[in-house]
C-alpha cells in the first residue's frame, strides 16, 4: 500500500516508517522537519519537506496519491501549548482538518490518528478506558481532542475509514530531551551529562510509559483493524516517577541521586490507561516491559552521546 506519514522524521513516527518500509510498504514522509531530524528518516521513505498547513499539501496527495495517512505532524508541548495556544490549535486543529480536506480530494481510504492521554484530563477512576470522560487540562489536550471529532465527521460524510490511537506517556530511542522530550529521555540526559535529575512533588505520582516500538507495531495493527475506533495504547501498569528513575539508574549502571522541588500546578497525581480495548480488537499488546525498554533506550543514548563526542 501507499502509505503518508505525516511527522515521519520525529520521535514516534520514524518508527512507524521503518516498520512500514520493512512489511513492504510504499511509504512517504510529510514533515516541515521543525522538530523531526534527518538522522531518523529512513532512506527507502520519498520525503516532502512541508508543513502540514502549507496549501501546497495538496500537491503531494496528488502526486504520491496514498492509500492510508498515519497523522503524527503536531506540535506536542504542553508549556507551547499555554504560552502559544493560537499556534497549538492552528497546528493540531486546522492542520488536521487541511489533512482531512486532502484526504477527501485523493480518494484516501483511512486515517490513523496519533491522541493523546491529556485529552481525559484528571482521572476520575484508574485505569482509565476509553468511556471515561473527555476534560482536558491544557490547550494541548484540547487541541488532540479536536480533530477526533474532525475525523468521526469526515468518515461519516465521506466514507473515510479512520482508528484513533491515545498514547500513555511514549519513551524510547530517538525521542530529544531538548524537545519533545518526555521525563524519561531528560532524566537519561541528565544522567548522561553527569547532572541531577529533577523530580516535581515527592515522586510518588505515577504514569503509564509504553515503549516507542510497541507504538509503532498499535500503528501497523491498525492498518486493516479498529475501523472507526478509538484505542488507548499503552502498557495498563502504574509506575512511580521515583522507581522510574531508579529503573533509569539500574539501566545506566549509574547511581543517581534527585532533587524535590515543588510540585507544578496542574500535574497529575495518578494515571494508567487500559488497553483492553486494543487488545482485544487491534489483536495488539505490548511486547516491551518497562524494564527491558528503558534498557534499550539507554544503550542507545550511551552509543549516541559516545558517537557525538
Amino acid at each position: 500500500m501507499k502509505i503518508l506519514v505525516t511527522g515521519g522524521a520525529g520521535f514516534i513516527a520514524s518508527h512507524i516508517v521503518d516498520l512500514l518500509v520493512d512489511l513492504g510498504h510504499y511509504v512517504a514522509i510529510l514533515d516541515n522537519f521543525s522538530t523531526g531530524k534527518n538522522e531518523n528518516v529512513n532512506a527507502r521513505a520519498k520525503v516532502y519537506k512541508m508543513d502540514i498547513l502549507d496549501d501546497r499539501t495538496a500537491d503531494i496527495f496528488l502526486e504520491f496519491e496514498p492509500d492510508i495517512v498515519i497523522h503524527h505532524a503536531a506540535q506536542i508541548d504542553i508549556q507551547s501549548s499555554i504560552k502559544d495556544p493560537a499556534f497549538d490549535a492552528t497546528t493540531n486543529i486546522v492542520g488536521t482538518v487541511k489533512l482531512l480536506e486532502n484526504c477527501k480530494k485523493t480518494g484516501v481510504k483511512k486515517i490513523i490518528y496519533a491522541s493523546s492521554a491529556a485529552v481525559y484530563g484528571d482521572p476520575r477512576y484508574l485505569p482509565v478506558d476509553e468511556y471515561h470522560p473527555v476534560r482536558p487540562l491544557s490547550y494541548y489536550g484540547i487541541s488532540k481532542h479536536t480533530p477526533e471529532h474532525y475525523i468521526e465527521v469526515f468518515s461519516t460524510q465521506n466514507d473515510i475509514d479512520y482508528t484513533i490511537l491515545r498514547y500513555a506517556n511514549v519513551y524510547g530511542t530517538r525521542q530529544d530531551p531538548k524537545g519533545e522530550g518526555g521525563v524519561v529521555s531528560i532524566f537519561i540526559d541528565k544522567i548522561m551529562d553527569k547532572a541531577q535529575p529533577i523530580i516535581f512533588g515527592d515522586g510518588e505520582q505515577t504514569r503509564d510509559f509504553i515503549y516507542v516500538k510497541d507504538v509503532a507495531r498499535a500503528n501497523i495493527a491498525a492498518l486493516d483493524k479498529g475501523s472507526k475506533g478509538i484505542y488507548n495504547i499503552s502498557c495498563n501498569t502504574q509506575t512511580s516517577v521515583n522507581e522510574l528513575l531508579n529503573m533509569i539508574s539500574e539501566a545506566s549502571n549509574v547511581k543517581v541521586v534527585p532533587g524535590y522541588r515543588e510540585v507544578r500546578s496542574g500535574d497529575i497525581l495518578h494515571s494508567f490507561l487500559d488497553n483492553t480495548s486494543a487488545m482485544k480488537d487491534l489483536n495488539w499488546e505490548p511486547r516491551y516491559s518497562l524494564r527491558d525498554g528503558l534498557q534499550e533506550t539507554c544503550d542507545y543514548y550511551l552509543t549516541h552521546s559516545i558517537n557525538n563526542n
